[in-house]
């Protein structure tokens, strides 16, 4: 069912990759950076041997409203295909690092979780997810842009039933460092949204617009950022 996933996606999706993907990238390089042993200074008659830090716990914040339900066909197979997703960041004045997407194939019981996380994570792992601390479940990393990678797994409508009610979707994935980090992801709203309607097509191309805008101002304010930090520490002019 790779392609109707792929032709699909997530509500601002390309906006995401397009924008500030530079952005969701620094947020997995800083995790990993974060996780790296201190390096020894000049200071002192001999380096401080720093044990390998234990994993980290990240809780994420809404950056959307609402989570949002979309609907379509897929000519190819057939088939009605819902998707209820929504994205998440560390901070409220950050761009995503994280999006989740629960999928719903009519007349199918299988459903899939797929997630958009930031590239510099180790692949071969795949991630693991939980709700609530319950039974884990285990996914794989599907395909990376040089922004962003998708994860899928393909889950029960048992599973999606515990989401609904859930609390908190934990998904653990592994660094650069070959260390673990769990983003907490809220699930607050999650079920009503799955078992309501779909977002009307005029209204998601708004939201649509919306975002990429708020996108593109983010970004703005981060190159002008970046580059007044430039020219603040540049040398004078002799």
């Amino acid at each position: 069912m790779a392609f109707s996933l792929k032709r699909l996606g997530f509500v601002g999706l390309a906006g995401l990759l397009l924008l500030v993907g530079a952005q969701v990238v620094m947020g997995g390089q800083a995790l990993a950076d974060a996780k790296k042993p201190a390096q020894p200074t000049d200071q002192g008659p001999s380096p401080v041997t720093v044990a390998p830090p234990g994993p980290v716990h990240v809780d994420l914040i809404p950056t959307q409203n609402d989570w949002t339900k979309v609907c379509g066909h897929d000519q190819t197979a057939n088939k009605d295909i819902c998707y209820t997703t929504r994205d998440f960041s560390a901070a409220a004045d950050k761009p995503p690092v994280l999006a989740v997407a629960i999928y719903e194939i009519k007349g199918d019981d299988t459903h899939i979780v797929r997630l958009l996380t930031p590239v510099g994570l180790m692949l071969r792992p795949g991630f693991r997810f939980d709700v609530d601390g319950g039974s884990a479940l285990e996914g794989a990393f599907e395909i990376c842009f040089p922004n962003g990678c998708f994860a899928e797994s393909r889950i029960p409508g048992s599973t999606v039933d515990q989401i609904k009610k859930g609390t908190t979707l934990d998904v653990a994935v592994r660094n650069q460092a070959n260390n673990e980090v769990t983003f907490g992801v809220p699930l607050a709203g999650f079920g009503k949204a799955f078992d309501g309607p779909a977002v009307d097509p005029k209204v998601l191309a708004e939201q649509q617009k919306k975002l990429q805008e708020e996108l593109q101002k983010r970004a703005d304010e981060e190159r002008k950022r970046m580059e007044a930090a430039r020219q603040g520490g540049a040398p004078a002019a002799k």
